[in-house]
């Protein structure tokens, strides 16, 4: 086991999280964008909520159970594996006047939930935090050790 290896492993998950961070800030951007892409029969549809997928890199939790006890390889901590879109329906609003009204003068809005984004937004901002006060932690033991060599 390498002495970086706590860094490294807060390391991955201050990218996880700045990543998380993104998708939830460019589903804020795209609250209201109607004609984000084109679906297959050519018309335009709203933007769909994306969410980033995470899953921890090489060893899992499986993986511990089946390793004998005196093997002392630890987690290597986390990717992010897909940037997936949500599948809830759009949001359905009575505006005739709106461009993209359809025939009935509803307004297919995307599925995003600004309150879902600031939750999520919060969460990645202390899930960050506490892997900076991790990295920190560790820099001081390391620091600490090296005081003990003198």
């Amino acid at each position: 086991m390498s002495i970086f290896h706590a860094m490294n492993n807060s390391a991955s998950a201050l990218t996880a999280q700045r990543l998380r961070m993104d998708v939830a800030s460019s589903n804020m951007a795209n609250a209201n964008t109607t004609r984000a892409t084109i679906n297959e029969n050519g018309d335009w549809q709203p933007y769909r909520r994306k969410m980033a997928v995470f899953e921890p890199t090489e060893n899992n939790f499986k993986s511990f159970l089946h390793k004998a006890a005196a093997d002392s390889s630890q987690g290597s901590g986390v990717k992010a594996t897909e940037i997936m879109e949500d599948n809830e329906p759009f949001k359905l609003v009575f505006n005739p006047n709106h461009p993209d009204a359809n025939e009935d003068g509803y307004v297919e809005l995307p599925n995003v939930d600004p309150l879902k984004e600031m939750v999520d937004m919060m969460s990645a901002t202390r899930s960050y935090e506490a892997n900076v006060t991790a990295v920190n932690a560790s820099k001081s033991m390391l620091m600490k050790a090296l005081e003990i060599g003198r």
